[in-house]
């Protein structure tokens, strides 16, 4: 396991259905009714919970299904987490050049999220880098820069300090495989 920010950032690998912290965020799809890939075994392993919940949301707040950057909060059912996120990534050279704009707006907005609800600690897996075909190198600076700015405080903007971030004390990068771990540990922005 790889740290930075003093701690605040990890990077391992591993099955991030058995993460023990307080939010796993889910790579879902704009349906937020399962899929492959993370989708599929955050489904599989928290249960039929999530997907009640996913329905409900689904029915009332998004019946068209959940935007691309925007994240929703659902029960763990069966994990060790207390909730889990959903975010729907971009499909690479799909929005128009705002991939990593949008990309940003996954982790920022699940981010917010865990730091509304007082969480100390979430869990990312590899958002869009799968079948959407967002390019790994990328993402990792992408995501990297966008989890810093967030715990050093700055806004969207970087005009003005953000205290959101204040009970968050561990964001954890889950990654699936040791060559997606190194690709990230290659390409992040931390230092």
């Amino acid at each position: 396991m790889k740290e930075f920010l003093n701690g605040r950032v990890r990077v391992t690998v591993g099955d991030i259905t058995r993460e023990r912290v307080d939010a796993v965020v889910n790579a879902a799809n704009s349906s937020l009714l399962g899929g492959g890939g993370v989708d599929g075994a955050i489904h599989d392993a928290g249960g039929e919970a999530i997907l009640a919940e996913c329905r409900e949301l689904r029915r009332t707040l998004y019946p068209e299904g959940l935007p691309t950057g925007e994240a929703v909060a659902t029960s763990a059912g069966r994990l060790p987490a207390r909730c889990v996120i959903h975010t729907v990534g971009p499909v690479w050279g799909r929005h128009g050049g705002r991939e990593a704009e949008l990309l940003a707006n996954c982790y920022r907005n699940s981010l917010l999220i865990a730091a509304g609800r007082g969480l100390a600690s979430i869990a990312f897996p590899a958002i869009s880098t799968g079948v959407y075909g967002y390019p790994r190198e990328e993402a990792a600076r992408v995501a990297s820069e966008t989890v810093a700015k967030f715990l050093q405080g700055e806004t969207a903007t970087g005009d003005e300090r953000d205290e959101s971030a204040g009970a968050l004390r561990e964001v954890r990068y889950v990654f699936f495989s040791q060559a997606d771990a190194d690709v990230f540990l290659r390409n992040h922005k931390f230092d």
